[in-house]
């Protein structure tokens, strides 16, 4: 323990003194303002209370800072360099408040994020592209994996999870929602486009992804007519983009979210399968690291993707 943090009792033995900064604040404002009259005055305090901090911190350090006459203060050797740490040490506090004040209104730093692999490359890199152009002090560290990382790490600033959300002692916020479709080439188009009912699938191949639960099985319904069937799997592929170069390629029917082969539907790339029957749809959630407080970069992230989401 340094000096500068111990006080020694009547008996001889040292005991710690706990550091008290408004102390440090009365005697420099003392210094600065000529008088503890002054001073309190600046301060907003009674000139007691400055008088009676000023002596305890003398006391404290059995040091004299100040040398007090009718008519002026003058410091004393140490008063003088004590005030000179001081006044440093105070300027310091208040450019940490001042960041600190403007981090928490200013999106600024590093953000650090994670999304599934297709998931990212379709929605996540635009938002990332418009962010940055929006936010230019920030700079955007993505990662983008089918596996699941883990925010406890304390690597991750947010995470983007598709589907199923199970992480429930995180705190999350539901930014959207995804439909799922039935699709297939336009290859298996005399073979599908006759289709009427789920049941008809079960002699047909179906590339199936086995990042999902139950690969190969799916609820479709219509109105209040609900129908499981499960199809047979001839290709099981682990990521959700493999699924779609092979239904493109015709290698069979596949199950894929809608923000992935939209542009596909549309340019009869691909052809939905059953458009009368839906699937269950999924939750889009963004998740956060616990804390009382989150970041302006995390806020302003995902109140973009949000608005994007939304438009």
């Amino acid at each position: 323990m340094s000096k500068a943090n111990i006080q020694r009792s009547t008996t001889g033995t040292q005991t710690a003194v706990v550091p008290n900064l408004n102390r440090l604040a009365y005697f420099v404002a003392v210094v600065e303002a000529g008088s503890f009259t002054a001073a309190a005055e600046r301060l907003g305090i009674t000139k007691a209370v400055v008088s009676q901090q000023v002596a305890r911190l003398e006391r404290e350090f059995r040091t004299t800072l100040l040398l007090r006459s009718t008519r002026r203060l003058h410091l004393t050797e140490a008063g003088e360099a004590f005030y000179a740490r001081c006044a440093r040490i105070l300027k310091e506090a208040e450019d940490a408040f001042d960041e600190l004040a403007e981090s928490a209104s200013e999106p600024s730093g590093t953000l650090r994020l994670t999304a599934p692999f297709d998931y990212g490359i379709e929605v996540i890199v635009p938002a990332i592209t418009e962010f940055s152009r929006r936010y230019p002090q920030c700079t955007v560290q993505a990662q983008f994996n089918d596996q699941t990382l883990d925010l406890g790490a304390g690597e991750m600033d947010l995470a983007i999870r598709v589907g199923w959300l199970t992480e429930l002692h995180w705190q999350a916020r539901r930014i959207g929602g995804f439909g799922q479709r039935l699709v297939a080439g336009p290859q298996w188009r005399a073979q599908v486009q006759r289709l009427t009912h789920p049941q008809a699938l079960s002699g047909l191949p179906i590339v199936a992804n086995t990042a999902l639960r139950e690969p190969a099985t799916w609820a479709f319904s219509s109105g209040e007519s609900t129908h499981t069937v499960t199809m047979q799997a001839g290709l099981w592929l682990n990521a959700t983009l493999a699924v779609r170069e092979a239904a493109l390629s015709g290698a069979g029917l596949a199950v894929l979210p809608d923000y992935v082969i939209a542009s596909d539907l549309a340019n009869g790339l691909l052809i939905e399968v059953l458009p009368q029957w839906s699937l269950p749809r999924g939750d889009i959630h963004a998740v956060f690291p616990t804390a009382r407080y989150r970041p302006a970069k995390v806020r302003a992230f995902v109140d973009l993707l949000v608005s994007r989401l939304e438009a």
